[in-house]
């Protein structure tokens, strides 16, 4: 039988699967001989093996607690459940991936009333061993027994209220005492340690599967299979007394990186008070004054973690009677513009390489410097400050709880959630929210800490406002805000204003091109933009890109001054007719490419060919089409004959792509002449222009053949006129099952191969992009999806076929080139697959491309080490 139960001795930092993350590290900790309350840890398979059981412990496990138990009682000098000398715990889960705040916790464990008696009387404080015990029932009863804490909160106010009490500190020992009996009046509570203990563990356990673990595992794309470990820890307290207190630390600052020890402490309060933000604590540096001895030995440990670890430290601590211990160390979530100061810093102190630096930040870590900031010239109506807990702007309509931040966010708008402190019940909404306010807390509370992972703007502490939420309301600045204001926040700086605020782009830093210049450096993909415009393609090679992957040429035909053109082009009754169109189509097709062909001047441009369902040019209600009659001169009723026989039941496999062209030849002659007089005009001029036209939606080679005749023979043409040549390839996009399947047969007749992943993955799936809203959230929540596939590309269907393709298409022709297209283009997870299936290029959105060769990079890493 595998081995369920570690002591901190028997394990190490490299355990983190078996052990999960916290107990690895309390282990390494202790054989660092640093000062741990020893413990014991049950593994994360024994999770597994619960919920295999039916959610019962395996047979022997509290055997093996017990003998484990023995051990730590020799080792702290107290004995589990004695009540002349009493030792608690503390238990917690620990997953092999941090999840902060997302599973339970139970700390004082192995309280009763003979034992809190006898705590009583050992610590001489009664005070402190009434209040434990109060924690301990409330918080039993929360997690295990699923009793409401709301009742348990109403009875602490109640009792505060009919003794003018204002603060729990004015609470002495009768009172908490006093509490206590009440308490045990609200859930039937076991008095037995060990019952108490096993209840925990099963608890623990559970919690794996509590809807906000799920929206945590699901937005980090954590498997479920991986299962938490529970840690059970000998309790200290840092509610002693005024020489205790518990705090948060890291050994730098998560918000922007500076290397300078960061923190927040409490003095004579509980660790959970801290991260709870339920009282406002400390900077770490006050500790230099009221402790000034712990916190000389806080700092050095600190600075050992760092080097040890090689990575920025997120501790907690507790000081009992002016005695320090480390209760966990962890890697510390910080922000994009932290992560990326931090990787690059320690590369110039040694403490990794750039290879390392490069795996260290998360690619969505880079949409930090991305993202709009409040315009610093702008006026603000400050109507509050906070702490900045986490940077950036962010703008919205107030809501007060996370289900309404849900519902409005759904009716797409941006919403900034406002509570008076988080939990990790409000996840869902903090997910979907552009900002989050909170009254109190720190910066190292659970907003503070959860928002910095998610990237999202964040204040907290911010007790200059007060909330009503029966009232749905909040006071600030003399004002009163109901819901559905709007409000902006700079995280940056912790101030609350009025209105929507003024932004501007984010602007990059000099560790960030060092990043950006490792990731070039280390990749092998090649990035490409999707991009129409100049604009577009100037900010796409201002970020990067290595050229445009993909040219959508329909975009260039909705401008007001050209819509009319082409759908009079559409609408023409003769062959005459509609060239006399696309002569003008002609002009403004040939200008747009001038100007991205110089805006990508020495980089490959490839451009696609009239793509979407010409209906969708049209105008469909009788106000437009009769307006539209007026301009162009054609009646109403012709115009409504039209638009009712280009109408398909489902366009996306109707009338589009390289149909047109072979139903309307003349259009693609156009487009193609436009492409390479563009190019030989610029040519002439000294630029290098590399055009690549590509070919949609292709089923067949007999498309391929007909199509790139007629392209090539319009070129042709033009070349033979101005007597020139030029350089252009021509190849076709890979969007249906049956392109994919006979890849062999269409491989010769092109020069390059782009997958159109959106089009590929709702034919192979059958899915609709449009709607798959209606059925996708039961597909994940039944785990029949393990995530959306148009956010990351489905490597068992979709990605078989992208395989497939480019194994038959390399085998009959050598140097064929192959690239994607596709809204995965820009997804880390989906670039690791396209590198690992030997693609030459990604194409992404412009401010994706940082992104993109962040993840290029890390993809490469990870196939070479």
């Amino acid at each position: 039988m595998a081995k369920r139960v570690y002591l901190f001795n028997e394990g190490s930092k490299d355990d983190r699967q078996l052990l999960g993350g916290k107990g690895a590290n309390l282990c390494e900790m202790t054989n660092l001989g640093l000062p741990v309350p020893f413990g014991f840890i049950v593994t994360t398979p024994t999770c597994n093996d619960f919920f295999d059981q039916g959610k019962n412990l395996p047979d022997g496990l509290m055997d093996e607690c017990r003998n484990a138990l023995k051990i730590v009682e020799d080792k702290m000098g107290a004995q589990f459940g004695n009540p002349d000398n009493p030792l608690l715990f503390s238990v917690r889960s620990g997953a092999p991936i941090s999840m902060p705040g997302m599973m339970n916790t139970i700390l004082n464990l192995g309280l009763n009333d003979e034992i809190a008696e006898g705590m009583a009387k050992k610590t001489n404080n009664p005070r402190f061993a009434y209040d434990s015990y109060r924690r301990f029932i409330q918080m039993f009863a929360d997690v295990v027994l699923e009793v409401d804490n709301d009742k348990f909160e109403e009875a602490l106010d109640s009792y505060k209220e009919s003794k003018g009490y204002k603060f729990d500190v004015d609470m002495q020992a009768d009172d908490w005492k006093a509490l206590v009996k009440t308490y045990k009046t609200l859930v039937d509570f076991p008095t037995d340690p060990f019952v108490q203990l096993e209840l925990a563990i099963k608890a623990v356990f559970e919690s794996w599967f509590t809807p906000r673990a799920g929206v945590y595992r699901e937005m980090n794309r954590i498997p479920d299979t991986l299962g938490t470990a529970v840690n059970i820890q000998s309790m200290v307290f840092g509610n002693f007394g005024d020489d205790s207190g518990s705090g948060v630390c890291f050994t730098r600052n998560p918000s922007n990186g500076d290397n300078i020890f960061y923190g927040e402490f409490l003095t004579n309060a509980a660790g959970e008070d801290v991260v709870a933000g339920t009282r406002t604590p400390e900077p770490i540096e006050n500790m230099k004054t009221t402790m000034p001895q712990m916190y000389e030995e806080l700092y050095a440990i600190q600075d050992k973690l760092e080097k040890h670890y090689r990575d920025m430290q997120d501790m907690e601590f507790t000081i009992q009677e002016s005695r320090l211990y480390i209760l966990q160390t962890r890697s510390g979530k910080r922000t994009g513009r932290a992560a990326v100061k931090t990787a690059v810093d320690m590369v110039a102190e040694g403490l990794i390489d750039e290879k390392e630096a490069l795996m260290r930040v998360e690619p969505g870590h880079i949409d930090a410097f991305l993202h709009p900031m409040i315009d610093p010239n702008a006026t603000r109506d400050v109507i509050a400050k906070g702490l900045p807990a986490s940077p950036g702007g962010a703008t919205g309509h107030i809501v007060y709880s996370a289900d309404e931040a849900v519902e409005v966010a759904e009716t797409g708008k941006s919403v900034i959630l406002v509570r008076r402190e988080t939990t990790p019940e409000d996840i869902h909404g903090m997910k979907v929210a552009a900002g989050i306010l909170t009254e109190l807390g720190g910066m190292t509370s659970h907003a503070a800490v959860v928002a910095r992972g998610m990237g999202v703007c964040a204040i907290t502490g911010c007790d200059e406002i007060k909330l009503d939420y029966a009232a749905g309301t909040m006071k600030a600045g003399g004002k009163t805000y109901k819901r559905g204001d709007v409000i902006t926040l700079d995280g940056s700086t912790g101030e609350v204003m009025e209105g929507d605020i003024p932004k501007v782009e984010a602007s990059g830093s000099e560790d960030f091109q060092t990043l950006l210049g490792w990731a070039d450096k280390y990749r092998r993909l090649k990035i490409r933009a999707n991009a129409e415009t100049p604009e577009d393609a100037g900010k796409a090679r201002e970020l990067g890109a290595e050229g445009i992957g993909l040219c959508r040429t329909e975009h260039m035909f909705f401008d007001s001054s050209r819509i009319d053109v082409i759908r009079s082009m559409i609408l023409s009754e003769t062959k005459e007719e509609r060239q006399t169109h696309l002569d003008k189509l002609f002009e403004f097709q040939k200008e747009d490419m001038k100007a991205l062909f110089k805006t990508m001047e020495g980089f490959e441009v490839t451009i696609r060919l009239l793509d979407p369902p010409l209906h969708e040019f049209l105008p469909h209600n009788d106000d437009e089409i009769s307006a539209l009659s007026g301009r162009i001169g054609m009646s109403a009723d012709k115009i409504k004959e039209q638009v009712t026989s280009l109408h398909e039941f489902n366009p996306m496999l109707g009338f589009r792509g390289c149909r047109l062209a072979v139903v309307y030849p003349e259009i693609t002659r156009m487009q193609a002449q436009a492409i390479i007089t563009a190019a030989i005009e610029l040519q002439e001029e000294g630029l290098n222009v590399i055009p690549e036209i590509m070919i949609p939606l292709v089923v067949t080679v007999r498309e391929i053949r007909m199509i790139a005749k007629n392209i090539d023979e319009s070129i042709k043409e033009v070349l033979q006129k101005k007597g020139v040549s030029i350089t252009y390839r021509i190849g076709t996009m890979i969007e249906t099952p049956r392109a994919s399947l006979t890849a062999h047969r269409i491989a010769p007749e092109v020069e390059f191969m782009s997958f159109g992943t959106n089009d590929l993955t709702q034919m192979t799936f059958g899915f609709s992009r449009d709607d798959i809203g209606k059925f996708l959230p039961d597909y994940l929540g039944h785990k029949i999806l393990d995530v959306d596939p148009f956010v990351s590309v489905d490597p068992y269907g979709v990605g078989r076929l992208v395989k497939m393709t480019i194994e038959d298409s390399s085998q009959k022709k050598a140097g064929l080139k192959f690239g994607i297209c596709g809204e995965h283009g820009g997804d880390p997870h989906s670039i690791q697959f396209f590198h690992d299936a030997g693609l030459n290029y990604v194409s992404c959105s412009p401010f994706r491309v940082p992104v993109a060769r962040v993840a290029a990079a890390q993809a490469n890493l990870r196939s070479t080490n």
